[in-house]
């Protein structure tokens, strides 16, 4: 069973019919604003991740998708099996990552939803300091990977990360709006919550980069340990919170200018508060 999921090349019939033939579809992600309908299937002994699209604009963003899963290789990145058409789209195989997406709401979503202590984003932020950490180093080492082969993040936000309390595991999912960059910003607002976007990202004309990266950076640290302030919620040290400001910087040039310069600052002043 699991060498037809991961080594069909085309197939003929809906999705669907498809994987429930050749396996348990366990769960399925429906509305998503990608255009994309993924699946949780269990097929062969193994628990796999398909998602397919059969309109334009999802199909461009699996193309997206398939070029960082096939270049970058990290243990917080989901591995890409197989590829392969369909009646009239394209659908990806990658493996099933363990965890749970910290946008996942308990009650309706927004603010008051992830404060909820249900929540998968408020257990995770009443974690130990610690652990948060190095879930924060775990996307941080990811981001350099992902630089290195000259991606640009777009639409990262606490909905690309999945995190496996059980074994204080962090993954990262979702990547489909990263690419090769730097390029300019052909419209009025790229995809992605405010609460981690940069300003560039809002302006036509603009130059979306590493630079840009780290904004987004510095504000998943805000988010995830600091519900996105660094007033009375913010549970980080001084040193932490001053490579924080820099890196979120409105004006660019004031910011870190790429990725390797915020991470080891930000791992420096993570050292102080551990050993100090």
């Amino acid at each position: 069973m699991a060498a037809s999921l991961a080594g069909v090349k085309k197939i003929d019939i809906e999705i669907e019919a498809f994987l429930g033939g050749i396996g348990e579809i366990f769960r399925a992600f429906r509305d998503q604003d990608s255009g994309c309908v993924s699946y949780g299937v269990s097929a062969g002994g193994r628990r796999w991740f398909v998602k397919h699209s059969d309109e334009p604009r999802g199909i461009e963003s699996l193309h997206r998708a398939r070029q960082v899963y096939s270049t970058v290789r990290h243990p917080a990145l989901p591995r890409l099996h197989n590829v392969f058409e369909t009646e009239s789209g394209l659908a990806l195989v990658l493996e099933w990552l363990p965890g749970e997406n910290l946008y996942e709401y308990t009650v309706a979503p927004g603010k008051a939803a992830r404060a909820n202590p249900l929540s998968p984003h408020a257990r995770f932020c009443a974690l130990p300091v610690r652990q948060v950490l190095e879930a924060l180093d775990t996307i941080y080492d990811a981001h350099l990977a992902l630089a290195g082969f000259g991606f640009v993040a777009v639409d990262f936000y606490d909905g690309c990360i999945l995190y496996d309390f059980e074994q204080a595991r962090t993954y990262l999912c979702d990547l489909d709006e990263y690419r090769p960059g730097p390029f300019i910003n052909e419209t009025d607002r790229l995809p992605g919550s405010r609460r981690f976007m940069a300003p560039e990202e809002f302006q036509r004309g603009a130059r979306i980069d590493q630079v840009t990266n780290v904004f987004t950076l510095g504000r998943t640290a805000l988010q995830l340990l600091g519900d996105g302030t660094v007033d009375d919620a913010w549970r980080g040290s001084p040193a932490m919170q001053t490579v924080v400001a820099r890196a979120t910087e409105p004006e660019r040039d004031r910011r870190y200018q790429d990725v390797r310069e915020f991470v080891d600052d930000w791992r420096t002043a993570v050292s102080i508060l551990i050993l100090g």
